[in-house]
C-alpha cells in the first residue's frame, strides 16, 4: 500500500468519526518532515479523541505502524505520526488559530474521496 492510499484510509477513518474539513497536503516539495499532512478537526475534545482513536484503529486493522501519538489527553491538537504521513487532528478553535493550511500554503492539496470506499 503506498502513502497516497494510506492517506485515503486515514481520511476515511476521520470521516467515520464525523471529522470536519478533512484535507491532505502533499508535502514532498515543501518539507522534509513528511510526505503528507492530513488535517481535520472535531467540535469537542471527546470527538477529537474519537477521531484520533479511529485513525489508530484503522492503521492497526491494516497493520500500519503508528509511531507516535501526542496530545491525546488534552485533545486540542493531536499529532499522529504514521511514518511519512503526519495527521493533525484539531479542536476547531485550535485549527483556526494555527491555520496549518496557510502556513504550508505552498503544498498542493491532495484529492480525497470522502464518504466513498477506496
Amino acid at each position: 500500500m503506498d502513502n497516497k492510499q494510506i492517506v485515503q484510509l486515514i481520511a476515511d477513518a476521520c470521516d467515520d468519526k464525523r471529522a470536519e474539513d478533512i484535507i491532505a497536503l502533499d508535502m514532498n516539495q515543501v518539507s522534509l518532515v513528511a510526505d503528507y499532512f492530513l488535517i481535520c478537526h472535531g467540535s469537542t475534545e471527546r470527538q477529537v479523541q474519537a477521531i484520533a482513536r479511529g485513525i489508530k484503529d484503522k492503521m492497526d486493522e491494516h497493520q500500519i505502524d503508528v509511531r507516535r501519538m501526542e496530545g491525546f489527553e488534552q485533545a486540542r491538537w493531536i499529532l499522529i505520526d504514521v511514518g511519512d504521513i503526519v495527521c493533525h487532528v484539531f479542536h476547531k478553535d485550535e485549527r483556526s488559530y494555527y491555520n496549518l493550511e496557510r502556513l504550508w500554503g505552498d503544498a498542493e492539496e491532495v484529492a480525497l474521496h470522502i464518504g466513498q470506499e477506496g
